[in-house]
């Protein structure tokens, strides 16, 4: 048997089949992005961005047919609406798009190494390989733009030291000592996207027409409030930078340019991902304030992440991933 014969395992068809739903809706934010911008810089990357996402899809299909495996939904022409004006300014999709390539750097990475099939390995492959490439063009077009900001910068030490008692972790009384580069660079790293889950919050609240969708959305927003005020205090008080806010990316427009389904899985995907780069955090931090505050965020977004899966289920929203075989309800010839 070659490599390229094996029958998918579940996880090669749960990363097939989610990265489906997510290629057809990168579809749709990339040409709402090009029905609407001006900017040259924005236009072509996002003109990179559809092509490669096509190219996914038109792969995926491929894999789907192979395996006589019916093809999900996803998104289509209807969840866009390119009638719609601008929700957010140009320079707002340079953010999300920077964000964007660099949850799906870790997600390929994440499927390749749960891939046997070499025909799957291959396709992975080139995924992180055009991940890189759209990331490369997201920093490219925010450095040319004075818009990429740096995670704070730590001066050159002398010579190296060892941590030699349990203080270094546990005195977080009176005086602390000073954040290290991890923990100042995860803190950072991940206000940098939580400034893009409230942009997308406030934007997509402004437009749903949803009642459970922008309770769920205020709620993800007031979330978003407090643990961006509670990190960003933790750089400030040590003089250290913080990332600026984007809530003044949002436009005054009151038409929807996506679907509330499209909405809605746009933000979940960002809350989901969000408890992963939290996770990061927590255990490369050695301050055992700064793993609390990790932790009570990780709790805050399980919460929330339960409210977007109350309100997708309820309207219909979540395409089912398939099941094991319930073998007490197979017919009995």
């Amino acid at each position: 048997m070659t490599m390229n014969n094996y029958r998918l395992e579940s996880t090669e068809i749960t990363n097939l089949f989610i990265q489906y739903i997510m290629d057809t809706a990168s579809i749709c934010v990339s040409k709402h992005v090009l029905a609407t911008v001006k900017d040259s810089e924005v236009c072509s990357l996002f003109e990179f961005s559809l092509e490669v996402s096509e190219k996914h899809v038109k792969k995926l299909k491929d894999f789907f047919h192979e395996e006589n495996f019916p093809i999900p939904d996803g998104f289509k022409e209807k969840d866009v609406n390119l009638e719609a004006p601008p929700l957010f300014v140009d320079s707002f999709w340079l953010y999300y798009q920077h964000t964007m390539s660099h949850i799906g750097l870790s997600s390929y990475a994440l499927s390749f190494g749960n891939t046997v099939r070499q025909d799957m390995q291959d396709y992975y492959y080139q995924c992180n390989v055009d991940a890189m490439e759209v990331y490369k063009k997201c920093v490219a077009a925010l450095l040319s733009k004075g818009l990429y900001e740096n995670s704070p910068y730590y001066s050159t030490p002398s010579e190296t030291k060892y941590v030699k008692n349990l203080g270094y972790a546990l005195d977080v009384i009176g005086k602390k000592r000073p954040l290290n580069s991890a923990e100042a660079g995860n803190i950072f790293f991940n206000l940098t996207k939580t400034r893009l889950a409230k942009g997308v919050s406030l934007g997509f609240s402004q437009v749903t027409k949803n009642k459970d969708l922008r309770k769920y959305l205020e709620t993800n927003i007031r979330d978003i409030n407090k643990n961006y005020g509670l990190f960003s205090s933790l750089l400030q008080e040590e003089n250290l930078n913080v990332p600026i806010l984007l809530d003044t990316n949002v436009t005054n427009s009151t038409v929807a340019p996506f679907s509330d389904k499209l909405m809605a899985v746009i933000t979940g995907f960002l809350t989901q991902s969000a408890i992963s780069y939290y996770g990061t955090a927590l255990g490369s931090s050695m301050r055992i304030d700064l793993i609390g505050h990790c932790e009570t965020a990780i709790l805050g977004l399980l919460k929330q992440l339960t409210k977007f899966g109350s309100v997708a289920l309820n309207n219909g929203w979540i395409e089912k991933l398939p099941e094991a075989n319930d073998r007490k309800e197979l017919p009995i010839n």
